[in-house]
Formats: C-alpha cells, structure tokens, sequence
C-alpha cells in the first residue's frame, strides 16, 4: 500500500504559470483523455475527464476557455459497440442470485450523438476522439463517412467542420495552441488487447506517418512544437494495471471433487486433469489438440466474457471459452512488447524537446498497489476500488482527478509553475445506487 499526504491541500507559493503561455490549451488524444467512461461517451464522463479537470486549474494561472464537445445532459451515451452507458443495478444471474452488476441503462445507445454535428459549437479544445490511433490522428478525411466503416471515426465526425478533409491533428493546430496534452498510443495496442487478439491489430512501430507509431507521434508533437506550443506527453499503461485484464482470475473454475473427477475423465484424452478447488478454465486454443487446452497462470481472462456463461453456460469447464475473451501468453508478449517500445519512442520526444513527461503507467501502477489519499483508500479493484469506472478501462472522476494531478506535478516540475493540485475528494468513484 502506498501513502499519499493525508491533506491534499498544501502550503504552496502564489499561483503562477511559469514560463508557460497558456493562452490556449489544446488536448489531443484518445478516449481516455475525452471522458469516456462506463463503457460510452456521454456527458457526466466529458465533464470529469482529465483534460477538462486540468484546464480548470490551468485557469488559475490565466488560461483560457475550455471547450469540449458536449453531448446531451440528458442521453444515455454511445460506446463504440453502439450501446448505452454502463450503471450499477440489482442483477437477477443465471442461479437466481441478486447482486450490483454494471448494466447498460437502455437498451442501445444514443445514435443522435453520432449523427448530429456539434461542430457549430467550436473549435474544441478538447480534440481527444474516442478510438484514435497514432496513425489515425494524422489522417485527412477521418471523419468522412463516405469513406466506409472502418476508414472514418464517427466520434470525430460529430465535431468537426470539415469532415471529408480534416485530421484530428489539423483540427487542433487550426487554434494556434499555445500548450497541450499529448495522450495518444493507447489505442494502437488497446484494440487488440481488448478483443483477445482477435478483431484488432497492433501499430507497428516502425513504418511512415499513417503507418508505424514512431513516425506518427514525431508528427504529431512535432507539429505542435512548430507552432510554437510547449506541453506534456503522456505514455501507455501496462495492461496488468488495468482492472479489464486481471479481474477474471484464471483459475476461477472452483470444483468439489466429484465434479474434478467427471471433467478429469471427459478431458483424459488432451491430458487435462482436474481438482477439487481452484482448476484453470479450459480455453480456445486452434494450435492445441483438439482445438482447446487449458489456460496457464499469467494468461488473462477479460472482463468482457460472459459471466452467465462461466456460471451457467459451462463455458470454461465443458465447453471452451472463446478466443476474444482469452488472451495467451504469446498475446500478452507482443502486447507488453508494442507497449513497452512506445514508451520509450514517447520518453525520448519530450526528453529531446524539452517537454514535460508524464508517466502515466507508473501512475497506474501505484493505483492497483493501492494508495491513500485524504484517508481514503483508493485502488484498481474493479467497481470497489474506486479509480476505474464500470468498463473496467476508463476512470471515474476520482480517478481522472488524480491523473490530472499527475500532469499538473508533471507541468510544475518542468516550467516552474506553481498550478495547484485539485483536492481529489470533490469528486466520486464508481456511483452506487
């Protein structure tokens, strides 16, 4: 367990901006930096993301207006699978028992935030689209739904004026940015992450701009250097930090002894054998005999499985668990791999230019360690924790106060500002009914 100061409030100097111009505050990124949360974009999370927290103290040293583009107070939000915000509410599982359980609040999303522009309402400061790659910011006409699924993003279409021709990155220079947030990578890798390897690939790093990550992200931060604006670039977590990958323990098919011993005998022929507690879920595997094995300590079981399914449904003891919910050692390695090569591409764009650094990974890191904060204990267990909201990937307020925080120490350190923290326990975890 790690501890913070009991008091965030501190004894510090006069507010100031240091050698900072924070005329105008641009963000670029993905959907960790446009406050989507509980499993979609909507308004409650936009308001606490973390660009938005850190604007408000930015103001204190003279910054500008922030602007972001709003959806509807009142809608349910949009995921990038087209459903509804996530809740907590009573849940009736497959054996009849009740308990909280995150649950779409309608039953699809609100397809007028993709359909309706907003564009009138900006330029927006807030440029991070939900599902941006590296490679994809610095793609001209990608919001232009002529191009067909996959080939525009309708998160951005939404926001921007000049859909068939601008980027996410042109868009945001467009202002003459005076500072900025750099958060982008996540989604290079994410996306095959979150589906079990299956329906994503990984961003090389090498390759053009458009193409490989290294290129891309000299790109993007050199564009902003050219226009004269200093900033912050943040890097990626490590999958292990995040509550999607590790809530699902491997071994939790938990059997008494004569039900070890039916699946025992049912698997003799692959030479899987069983026991009574704790067993490895017996996993997809096209490689394995017979086309399933089962899962080893260190392979990861996502969030996303179908939790009727392990119980009720047998999957993970008769039945294999599909390959999208898995992934395997060898996954995991070319993951942690991409992750760990983008890092070091990112640490050394801000070291080489002088830019603040922040490192967002050990930030996580030090989350799911657990951490005390103003006497509450805040940590990555999923729904309980505190820090990640109920999509097991993105923050709760309380988190996205606490890494608006880690830029802020990051801003101070490297131009001399004196940017307040934000007391953290103004805001909220995961929401209880």
């Amino acid at each position: 367990m790690v501890f913070f100061a009991c008091k965030p409030h501190v004894d510090v100097p006069a507010v100031s901006k240091g050698n900072l111009d924070l005329t105008n505050y641009v963000a670029i990124g993905n959907s960790i930096s446009a406050g989507y949360a509980d499993n979609a974009l909507y308004y409650g999370g936009q308001e606490v993301s973390y660009p938005n927290l850190l604007a408000q103290q930015l103001k204190l040293a003279g910054a500008g207006n922030f602007k972001q583009p709003y959806v509807d107070a009142s809608s349910v939000g949009i995921g990038v699978n087209q459903n509804a915000r996530f809740a907590l509410k009573p849940n009736a599982d497959c054996s009849g028992a009740i308990s909280l359980a995150p649950i779409a609040i309608a039953n699809e999303g609100d397809f007028n935030i993709l359909t309706t522009s907003v564009a009138a309402q900006g330029p927006f400061n807030n440029m991070a689209v939900p599902g941006a790659k590296s490679i994809t910011t610095i793609y001209p006409g990608y919001g232009d739904f002529t191009k067909g699924p996959g080939n525009f993003n309708p998160f951005f279409t939404r926001m921007t004026a000049n859909p068939a021709s601008a980027s996410i990155l042109s868009d945001a220079l467009a202002q003459n940015p005076s500072f900025f947030t750099m958060s982008v990578g996540n989604d290079d890798v994410y996306g095959y992450a979150l589906s079990g390897g299956v329906f994503d690939g990984i961003t090389p790093s090498v390759g053009p701009a458009g193409v490989g990550f290294d290129a891309s992200v000299d790109m993007i931060a050199g564009a902003f250097l050219q226009a004269g604006a200093k900033g912050v670039i943040a890097n990626i977590p490590e999958i292990s930090a995040i509550p999607y990958f590790n809530t699902v323990p491997y071994n939790g098919l938990v059997v008494d002894a004569t039900t070890a011993a039916a699946l025992s005998a049912a698997y003799a022929p692959l030479g899987i054998s069983f026991q009574a507690g704790p067993n490895g879920f017996i996993i997809e595997d096209i490689n394995a005999p017979g086309g399933m094995r089962q899962i080893q300590a260190g392979e990861m079981v996502l969030l996303s499985v179908p939790q009727d399914s392990l119980k009720c449904g047998g999957w993970g003891s008769m039945k294999p668990i599909p390959d999208q919910y898995i992934l395997t050692a060898d996954e995991i390695s070319q993951v942690n791999s991409a992750v760990s090569a983008y890092n070091t591409k990112l640490k050394s764009i801000a070291d080489a230019n002088g830019l603040a650094f922040v490192d967002v990974n050990a930030f996580m890191h030090t989350v799911k360690t657990g951490i005390i904060y103003n006497g509450v204990g805040i940590n990555a267990s999923f729904v309980s924790g505190g820090a990640f909201s109920l999509d097991g990937v993105h923050l709760t307020p309380l988190g996205n106060a606490l890494l608006a925080n880690a830029f802020i120490k990051a801003i101070n350190s490297k131009y001399g500002s004196t940017i307040p923290q934000i007391d953290a326990t103004r805001y909220k975890g995961v929401a209880f009914p």
